[in-house]
């Protein structure tokens, strides 16, 4: 499992996560911090900027340091690795990500500008990441005892996010709540009143449970509470967030173009949610 910081508050509240999650899973934990040289200085190799070099390669390595010793000290005995890799920290977190379980992140870092939402690493890993990336918001804590809330859009895509909020579910011992929010596009409106939204409703309630069948089976002992409505999905995401632990949502959804590489409903989660989210593209795998 890979924890990307910054030495920001918001990446040692990211490593927190990171350190809870890798004991539970049970693998090290790999602290990485991204020394991208060549944005901070770019004037070249005078005496000056050698000096200014290593005193920010000194910062770095001391931001690892206070990183690995949080981890350590949120779960003693945790296997952590500090690794300092040159280059941009998106380019390197989306290069750890082919080789790891999860990646976790702040939802903003050092860099960050009062009044936007969400850092931009964080931002672009949520578009680049192989493996499930973890964008750890807020400053709190949430409830232990509190559900992991799922987005299902009733795609084939979403099957990768389901999988991952049942396996989250099972391993915290707390209820999944499954979120199928829908929106019938009407092209005269005339007509909407003439539609049978029971019918409708139904219909997309079934959309639900058959995305949900089976995985009751192999995770008998998770609770799951279903919702499904019509409305915006990822306000509704964004609803259940402040009550939740966790959000999981896939990376793209049966409204996502063929040239996006984010969905807007992961898009809104991550700028919106109240608790910690996982975005969880179709293709994952990883290794530690």
């Amino acid at each position: 499992m890979v924890a990307g910081i910054d030495g920001s508050e918001s990446a040692l509240h990211a490593v927190r996560w990171a350190a809870a999650e890798a004991g539970r899973r049970g693998v090290p934990l790999r602290v990485v911090t991204a020394f991208d040289w060549d944005r901070k200085h770019p004037v070249g190799e005078t005496d000056l900027a050698a000096t200014y070099r290593e005193t920010a390669l000194s910062e770095a390595r001391r931001h690892l340091a206070d990183a690995a010793a949080t981890a350590e000290r949120t779960v003693p005995g945790l296997e952590v690795e500090q690794q300092l890799v040159v280059g941009a920290p998106i380019a390197v977190l989306a290069a750890e990500s082919e080789r790891a379980q999860l990646v976790v992140v702040g939802d903003r870092g050092l860099g960050g500008i009062t009044g936007l939402l969400l850092g931009s690493v964080s931002a672009g890993l949520g578009a680049h990441a192989k493996s499930p990336l973890v964008v750890v918001r807020g400053n709190r804590d949430p409830d232990p005892a509190a559900p992991v809330v799922v987005g299902v859009d009733g795609s084939p895509l979403s099957e990768a996010a389901v999988a991952f909020s049942y396996e989250a579910a099972a391993a915290r011992g707390v209820p999944l709540v499954a979120v199928h929010t829908w929106r019938e596009l009407v092209g005269d409106l005339d007509l909407a009143p003439m539609l049978d939204w029971d019918a409708i409703a139904t219909d997309e309630a079934e959309v639900l449970a058959e995305r949900l069948a089976g995985w009751g089976e192999k995770y008998p002992d998770v609770p799951v509470r279903r919702t499904s409505t019509r409305g915006r999905p990822g306000h509704a995401l964004v609803e259940e967030s402040a009550r939740a632990q966790l959000v999981v949502v896939g990376s793209r959804g049966r409204g996502s173009l063929a040239g996006l590489v984010l969905g807007s409903v992961s898009h809104a989660v991550l700028h919106h949610s109240h608790c910690p989210v996982a975005v969880v593209r179709p293709d994952v795998g990883g290794e530690t």
